[in-house]
C-alpha cells in the first residue's frame, strides 16, 4: 500500500509494480486505474485518509490474495487531484489470469464501499464534502450511517 500527495503519476508506479511482479514468474498482471473526472463543476477531488484502519483493511486483502496464490498492491492520493489524473491505482498479480480477473474486481469492488477514504469536491478552490457520492461507514461517527430510532 502506498499514499501519495495530490494525482498519481501512473507510469512511475505501474513501472515499478510490473518490474517487481515480473521476477515472482507470475503470468498475469491486471491493473485498475481511477480517473477524476469532471462532473458538477468540479475542478478536483480530495481525499481524506485515515491510515490505520485502511492499513488494516489492506492487511485483510494481502491475506485473502496469499490464500489464492495472489498479491494485491494499491496506491491511493491524499489530497487534490485533479480533473484527468489519477487517485487511485490497484493491481492483482497472479500466476493464473482467472484468479487475478477474479481478485482485482472483488478488491475494487469492497475498497469502494469499505476502505477509510473520505471524498470532498473542489469547487471554485472550495473542499465540499461529497456526502452523496460517498460510502457510510459503521462505526465512523459523524461519517456513518444515520440510523432511525
Amino acid at each position: 500500500m502506498e499514499l501519495y500527495q495530490n494525482g498519481l503519476n501512473v507510469e512511475e508506479i505501474t513501472n515499478k509494480w510490473y518490474k517487481m511482479v515480473s521476477k515472482l514468474n507470475y503470468g498475469a498482471f491486471i491493473t485498475f486505474v481511477g480517473i477524476i473526472r469532471e462532473e458538477d463543476g468540479i475542478e478536483a477531488l480530495s481525499f481524506d485518509i485515515y491510515e490505520p484502519i485502511l492499513k488494516s483493511w489492506f492487511n485483510n486483502w494481502q491475506e485473502i490474495a496469499k490464500e489464492r496464490g495472489a498479491i494485491v498492491l494499491m496506491a491511493h492520493s491524499i489530497s487534490d487531484v485533479k480533473v484527468g489524473e489519477s487517485s487511485y491505482i490497484s493491481a492483482v498479480a497472479s500466476p493464473k489470469r482467472r484468479v487475478a480477473l477474479t481478485l482485482i474486481d472483488e478488491f475494487v469492488e469492497d475498497f469502494k464501499a469499505n476502505a477509510p477514504i473520505w471524498k470532498y469536491d473542489v469547487v471554485n478552490g472550495k473542499r465540499v464534502y461529497a456526502k452523496d457520492r460517498s460510502t457510510p461507514m459503521q462505526n465512523a461517527g459523524i461519517l456513518s450511517e444515520a440510523k432511525d430510532d
